[in-house]
């Protein structure tokens, strides 16, 4: 599995930036090739979010469980 995390900056407030992971299991299928090329889902998941600006991401593969490695 791959997941897509976004870096997201509130556009009221542009110095407030956090992740935030985008994918969910309608995007299973995501490539290792087409994250790195900017992730079609990302921008779907964009246009749902207007008040946030996209500042970037990253492409994380397997599962995240927020234990240390």
């Amino acid at each position: 599995m791959i997941k897509i995390i976004a870096v997201l900056c509130s556009l009221s407030s542009p110095t407030n930036c956090y992740e935030q992971t985008v994918t969910t299991s309608d995007f299973a299928n995501v490539s290792v090739q087409s994250c790195m090329m900017g992730a079609p889902q990302l921008a779907d998941w964009m246009k749902e979010h207007p008040a946030e600006r996209l500042a970037g991401w990253r492409c994380v593969i397997g599962k995240q469980d927020g234990r240390g490695a």
